[in-house]
């Protein structure tokens, strides 16, 4: 679902609830580990998120499979709240609602995402090194790396992290060149 200013009016209040009460019970980063994983298990299943979306299924029926779907071993706080966004008929916005809430984490933990693109899988040295930059760049305490594969790069890697962008990708640096070149002509 696409982050819309109703999908925000909606998602953020849930996230920032779900967070206090995490908060409140001392959980918060064991919450976090199980909203990645139910993030991970929506991202992977296009037959879940329309099993959750569908407004005709019955209520009982999508708590049954978000039970399963997070586990015995699932922390009750996010057990419950997954069954009232499934009451409150707000089971929709759960991939946003999840994505909220580790926002909120992030900035809890003073923890920056950084989204690298990169024409090749990095290595754990290399991973490193970009958390260092970020971590300079920003002043974070902590970095979270997303790595997106992306072969037409040719060689580099693209940084993002918030509204800056660091592009230091081999197909950029070959696009200026031959802008250079074309001017020069």
């Amino acid at each position: 679902m696409k982050d819309t200013a109703m999908t925000n009016s909606v998602t953020v209040p849930y996230a920032q609830a779900l967070i206090e009460v995490a908060q409140a019970d001392q959980v918060v980063d064991q919450i976090g580990a199980e909203v990645g994983e139910l993030l991970t298990a929506l991202e992977g299943s296009e037959d879940l998120r329309a099993f959750l979306a569908n407004p005709l299924l019955d209520p009982e029926a999508k708590k049954s499979v978000l039970r399963q779907v997070v586990g015995e071993q699932a922390n009750p706080t996010l057990l419950n709240f997954l069954m009232v966004l499934v009451d409150r008929n707000r089971i929709v916005f759960l991939d946003s609602v999840l994505r909220q809430y580790q926002t909120l984490l992030r900035q809890l933990d003073q923890t920056v995402l950084a989204d690298v693109i990169t024409a090749i899988e990095l290595s754990e040295q290399q991973r490193s090194q970009i958390k260092d930059q970020v971590i300079t760049l920003t002043g974070a305490r902590q970095v979270e790396l997303s790595v997106e594969i992306d072969p037409s790069l040719l060689g580099g890697l693209i940084i993002k992290v918030g509204s800056q962008i660091i592009d230091a990708s081999l197909r950029t640096q070959l696009r200026r060149i031959g802008m250079q070149l074309a001017s020069v002509a």
